[in-house]
C-alpha cells in the first residue's frame, strides 16, 4: 500500500513537472506559432528638409519607409530620390496639433477651420508634392485626428488615390481605424515611437528591440522614428539594432507589407471581386 501511494505521488509530482515545462517552454509568440517569419517596419518621419539623418538613411541599406512632408524645399526631390533608390514613400501629411508652433506643420497644414474642400485640396496638393506616394500618416495631429469631419475629407482622397493609410499614433482619440474600416481603407497603426526630441543612440537602440519583441509576438509591429536634430542619433540606434533582429530572424519590411489587404481581412471578398468583374465584363 505504502509503495502505490509512492508511485501515486511521484506520478503526479512528474506529470506536474511536464506541464510546468511544457508551459515554459511551449509558449512561442506569434510568428514561430504560424511558422511566418517576423517582420517590422520602420516609418522614419520629417524628410523634405536637409536635416540630420536625411542622407545617411538615403544613403543606407536599410530598408526604411520614407515619410515626407510636403511642401518643403526638398520634399519633391527626396521623394523621387527615395523612390530611385528602392524605399517606400509616403506622405507625411502636417495636421494641427491642440498644442504646439505654427511653424512645425510647415506650409499648407490641415487645420479645423478648413471646409471639406479646402481639407481636400490640401491634401490633394500634398500627395502631388511628394512623388511616388504609396500611403500616408499623420504628422502631429492631435487636434485632427479625433475630429470626423476632417478625417472623413482626408482620407476620401486617400481612397481616391489609392492610398493606404498609417495612424501615428498621436491622440487615444484618433477615429482613424474606424473611419479606415467603414470606408474600406487599408490601414495601420503605430506601435512604438523610436525616438523623442530628447533621445540618444541607445534610446533608439533600446526601442528596436521593444519593436523586435512585438513582432516576435505579434508577427508584426510598426515603428516610427525622425529625421532632424537628432536624426543621427535615431540612423545610428537603429543600424545598431540590426545584428539582433538578425540574429532572432526579424525582418525590416516596407510598411505596406504589414498591411492587410481588404481580400486578407475578408476572404469571401475574393469571390465577390471575381464575381463583380465577371458582371462588369
Amino acid at each position: 500500500m505504502k509503495q502505490k501511494t509512492v508511485w501515486h505521488h511521484t506520478t503526479l509530482l512528474l506529470t506536474i513537472l511536464c506541464v510546468a515545462v511544457t508551459a515554459i517552454t511551449a509558449s512561442p509568440g506569434y510568428a514561430e506559432e504560424n511558422g511566418q517569419e517576423a517582420k517590422v517596419a520602420v516609418i522614419i518621419d520629417d524628410f523634405g528638409g536637409n536635416t540630420g539623418g536625411v542622407y545617411r538613411f538615403l544613403r543606407s541599406e536599410i530598408p526604411i519607409t520614407v515619410a515626407v512632408m510636403p511642401f518643403l524645399d526638398e520634399s519633391t526631390e527626396q521623394a523621387e530620390m527615395a523612390h530611385e533608390l528602392g524605399f517606400e514613400v509616403i506622405v507625411h501629411l502636417p495636421l494641427e496639433p491642440k498644442r504646439g508652433k505654427a511653424s512645425w506643420l510647415g506650409p499648407l497644414p490641415i487645420t479645423s477651420a478648413l471646409s471639406n474642400e479646402e481639407v481636400k485640396n490640401r491634401v490633394r496638393k500634398a500627395i502631388e508634392d511628394v512623388p511616388y506616394a504609396k500611403g500616408l500618416n499623420n504628422h502631429m495631429g492631435s487636434n485632427i485626428v479625433g475630429n470626423k469631419r476632417i478625417m472623413k475629407a482626408i482620407l476620401e482622397v486617400a481612397r481616391e488615390y489609392d492610398l493606404y493609410v498609417i495612424d501615428s499614433g498621436t491622440s487615444p482619440d484618433s477615429v482613424i481605424p474606424e473611419l479606415a474600416e467603414e470606408m474600406n481603407l487599408r490601414w495601420a497603426a503605430r506601435d512604438t515611437f523610436l525616438d523623442d526630441s530628447r533621445s540618444s543612440r541607445n534610446h533608439v537602440y533600446k526601442q528596436m528591440l521593444r519593436l523586435c519583441s512585438q513582432a516576435e509576438k505579434h508577427g508584426g509591429a510598426i515603428g516610427i522614428g525622425h529625421v532632424g536634430i537628432k536624426g543621427t542619433d535615431t540612423f545610428n540606434g537603429i543600424s545598431d539594432s540590426l545584428a539582433h533582429l538578425k540574429n532572432r530572424n526579424v525582418r525590416i519590411v516596407p510598411v505596406s507589407e504589414l498591411i492587410p489587404t481588404s481580400v486578407e481581412k475578408d476572404p469571401s471578398q475574393f469571390w465577390q471581386r471575381i464575381v463583380g468583374g465577371e458582371a462588369d465584363e
